[in-house]
């Protein structure tokens, strides 16, 4: 398997999907986008990312799927898990999330600065090409 320099974003929400791919490029990271978990998983088995960034209630297969599949099969992918539910009370808390194998938590509404540092985290700053 190949890792490819892209960062792979799982959301179901086409808005948030484009802006953090907006916001990626912006940056200097390359992007790559899939609407829902059984997508993104698509994605990784035939070209597999750096680094996932999923949104966790998504129709089908959940950030959580996603998750638990990536640690099982792909273990040397870090994993930023993103949601909106995480300070809600329902669903999955950030912190099941990163006992599941998420290295990071972002709780949906969080800023461009909040993101980028988080990637920047774990794979440090982009380079020039």
């Amino acid at each position: 398997m190949t890792i490819t320099n892209y960062i792979l974003i799982i959301d179901d929400d086409a808005i948030m999907r484009e802006a953090l791919a907006d916001w990626l490029e912006a940056a200097g990271y390359s992007a790559r986008k899939a609407a829902d978990g059984n997508a993104g998983l698509a994605e990784v088995k035939s070209d597999a990312p750096v680094l996932v960034i999923t949104d966790i209630c998504m129709p089908g297969a959940s950030g959580a799927v996603v998750i638990a599949e990536l640690k099982q099969k792909y273990p040397q992918i870090p994993v930023i898990a993103i949601s909106g539910m995480f300070n809600s009370g329902n669903g999955m808390d950030a912190d099941a999330a990163i006992h599941l194998g998420a290295a990071l938590t972002l709780a949906k509404p969080f800023k461009r600065g909040d993101l980028l540092r988080a990637v920047a985290d774990l794979l440090g700053r982009p380079t020039d090409s």
